[in-house]
């Protein structure tokens, strides 16, 4: 695209990019709509349920490390392409398991596909924009994924009427194969290659993709992986990562089941709280992450994880009432969907644009772990105790330290944010 062109080509990355997470996240975060009707046809346990989630985050967390090195050495059209077909062939063949070993063999394969639909996805995009403009592109990117979650709870209960739970898998798995083309001829890896500046930059920076007074050059641009590993902001923003994750997942992934199981909710009204949770995320992408922009990463993660603490402790206190718990979801919703972009946008402010991919891929597993965890944790209680209370009970907690440890990060952006601590 050059120079001149009516249209910059950071919006065709932005729209390629869009569908990408849209297709990805209608398989991942629908997962748990698609839950309650899967277990009971096939007679798994809630224990089961998320064993078969947690083989899909092992690749997912074990691999996404290596695809934000490839992402940084290869160039991010590649990755994403090469990973949109193995996500495509892995939901196509969970829709053919009979077997739990079969539902966690095939859900491993789209882990390892989902690796290249985050970390490689929002590092290209903030590539394409200025840094204060990335807030708001990822704040339209994010959509994707609100509406995808949106759109399983209003479709599954369809598919299910009329055709059955395996047919979501199918329709999904194939739309991904699809994307594989669309990925492998829309995208660029970078505007600099395509002879073009990123959209909304004015002058040409000096040095990588952070944030640092203008016309000085950032002090760290050398900075290599290993250089990452020591800094303090690293291993806070990680574990605040892992909190936070851990808090939430622990109800998304089966808040359906406990709509339907403990407060007795038809299935297609259950459904629902997938989609008023997916239209609020959409909601929150707009406000929270351009305001990110403006307020700063930090003080806005710790808003957006605030918000979530205190839902979280709402679904826990209310009990038994179902429109609170939509009240709830919702606004939590908002601040869901706005905290895992944030997280990433922080390699960009924070840490050399030459690592961004690298060090994205390097948060990767602390949320991978958090999620591992409360699937496991949430089931078990689930199974043994009859009821969803002390495990989210232990989300609440989780989510208030997400708060403390983004709390005691101290660089807030600027030339500060690139000195070695």
């Amino acid at each position: 695209m050059k120079k001149g062109a009516n249209l910059h080509w950071a919006w065709i990355i932005v729209a390629v990019c869009f569908v990408d997470l849209f297709i990805n996240y209608s398989v991942r975060i629908g997962y748990g709509v698609v839950l309650p009707e899967m277990i009971a046809n096939l007679g798994f346990s809630r224990t089961a349920g998320g064993t078969i989630y947690n083989a899909y985050l092992f690749t997912y967390i074990l691999l996404t490390p290596f695809t934000g090195i490839f992402t940084d050495r290869f160039g991010a059209r590649r990755v994403i392409s090469v990973c949109s077909l193995v996500l495509g062939i892995g939901v196509l063949l969970m829709g053919t398991i009979q077997s739990l070993a079969a539902a966690c063999f095939f859900y491993a394969i789209v882990g390892i596909g989902a690796t290249g639909m985050w970390t490689p996805v929002i590092t290209v995009v903030q590539r394409w924009f200025a840094p204060n403009r990335r807030g708001m592109a990822l704040g339209i990117l994010s959509t994707g994924y609100g509406l995808g979650f949106a759109s399983m709870g209003i479709a599954f209960p369809w598919i299910v009427h009329n055709l059955n739970w395996r047919y979501a898998w199918y329709i999904l798995g194939g739309a991904a194969v699809v994307m594989t083309v669309g990925n492998g001829l829309l995208l660029r890896n970078d505007p600099r290659e395509s002879g073009v500046q990123p959209w909304g930059e004015k002058e040409s920076p000096a040095g990588g993709g952070g944030v640092w007074p203008a016309g000085k050059a950032a002090p760290d641009e050398r900075m290599t992986l290993g250089d990452v590993f020591r800094t303090s902001r690293f291993w806070l923003v990680g574990v605040s990562y892992f909190a936070v994750a851990y808090g939430l997942y622990g109800i998304t992934t089966f808040m359906v089941d406990y709509a339907e199981d403990q407060l007795g909710l038809p299935l297609e009204t259950a459904s629902l709280l997938a989609t008023f949770h997916g239209l609020f995320q959409i909601a929150g992408v707009l406000t929270l992450l351009p305001l990110s922009d403006r307020l700063g990463r930090k003080k806005t993660i710790i808003l957006s994880n605030s918000l979530i603490t205190l839902c979280l402790a709402g679904i826990l206190l209310t009990g038994q009432s179902a429109t609170l718990l939509f009240v709830e979801i919702s606004v939590m919703a908002m601040a869901h969907g706005a905290t895992f972009p944030m997280y990433g946008a922080c390699a960009g402010d924070y840490f050399p644009k030459r690592v961004m991919g690298s060090v994205i891929g390097a948060w990767t597993p602390f949320y991978g772990l958090g999620a591992i965890a409360t699937h496991w944790v949430t089931g078990i209680l689930r199974d043994t105790t009859g009821s969803y209370t002390l495990s989210f009970g232990i989300n609440v907690f989780m989510a208030f330290l997400g708060i403390v440890f983004m709390a005691l990060m101290k660089a807030e952006g600027g030339e500060s944010a690139w000195r070695k601590d």
